[in-house]
């Protein structure tokens, strides 16, 4: 009974991202993070509400970007059912939803009760990820010289064949000189290193390893994914000033340790849901059509090590009939 449980929580999830996606997705260009973050928000916390679950919000992704968002220790769920963490970030990509990039996506990841890191006001970390076969040879605390030569060889590569993918910012400059230094190929991005974790984590993406300073809060989500691919991460927390190291000492934070993804998701049995909601690489957005949408979405259980990509076409009419939530004006008037 529990292994059914299990299974039929992990295919739940993606009614959530599914549901944020289709709401940020109508936003998709318009210019406005916050309202398409509000509306990713509203969805995916309406949905979790509906899950045989006694869910805890541990990540609450906007509290960085003082956007929208579900908050840390908010209780989800219908009160019945497995004690879970949930680690959230309904729009992973806002700017890139604003304005109409790709690879913007809605994700969601559970664990276990009391298994996920919480880094708290610290909200950067310097990570490295990669798939199953470099996992065990990259080292945080080396150059970037070391791990890429040692990621090149277990994947059996030469190094200027390898793909990094890096956040495009300026306090990444020096990681950039370094990586072109050694010859490996770059691929920057605007926004959303969960999906570029993914990517490095997962076969056939083109993408060898993430490197660079990006959020905490993605980086426990990330782990969640890279936990049910069999990947490797590296993290190490990084305050952006004095006032953030003083909180790291206030609070216990060890600045030099070195975060694996057993240390972010502790837990044996892990699930993780991502839907498209622009075009990317890794899934594609929400496609608009007549009377409705479809949808893109990878669900992942790490017990099991499946992986399943499930395309979802919506109604209108029928979702509009059971939900709360405002998929389409069920008054709007197609044009002759």
């Amino acid at each position: 009974m529990a292994e059914q449980i299990d299974r039929n929580l992990a295919l739940e999830l993606v009614r959530v991202t599914e549901a944020a996606a289709l709401a940020a997705a109508r936003w998709m260009g318009r210019g406005d993070k916050n309202a398409a973050d509000q509306a990713a928000v509203d969805a995916m916390r309406l949905i979790l509400n509906t899950i045989e679950m006694q869910g805890v919000i541990v990540i609450g992704e906007g509290e960085k970007d003082e956007a929208p968002m579900l908050f840390n220790g908010e209780q989800l769920g219908a009160g019945v059912g497995l004690a879970l963490d949930i680690a959230v970030d309904p729009i992973d990509g806002t700017t890139l939803t604003a304005t109409g990039g790709n690879g913007a996506l809605a994700v969601v990841a559970m664990a276990e009760r009391g298994t996920m890191y919480a880094p708290g006001s610290l909200v950067y970390m310097n990570k490295i990820a990669v798939g199953p076969e470099a996992r065990d040879v990259i080292d945080i605390n080396q150059s970037v010289a070391y791990n890429l030569h040692a990621a090149a060889h277990a994947l059996g590569k030469s190094v200027d064949d390898l793909t990094v993918m890096i956040l495009d910012r300026p306090r990444h400059e020096k990681l950039i000189a370094d990586v072109r230094k050694v010859g490996s190929r770059i691929r920057l991005i605007r926004d959303g290193d969960v999906a570029g974790a993914i990517a490095a984590g997962r076969p056939g993406t083109g993408i060898d390893l993430l490197m660079g300073v990006g959020g905490s809060p993605e980086a426990v989500i990330a782990a969640a994914a890279l936990k049910c691919l069999g990947g490797g991460m590296q993290c190490k927390l990084w305050p952006r000033n004095d006032d953030e190291r003083r909180y790291a000492q206030e609070h216990d934070h060890d600045l030099n340790r070195v975060f694996g993804i057993n240390d972010l998701v502790a837990g044996d049995n892990v699930f993780f849901a991502a839907t498209g909601i622009t075009n990317g690489e890794l899934l594609d957005g929400v496609r608009f059509v007549r009377g409705g949408a479809v949808t893109t979405s990878m669900v992942m259980r790490s017990r099991s090590g499946t992986t399943r990509i499930v395309e979802s076409e919506h109604r209108w009419d029928k979702l509009m009939r059971i939900s709360q939530i405002s998929y389409a004006n069920p008054n709007l008037a197609i044009p002759d």
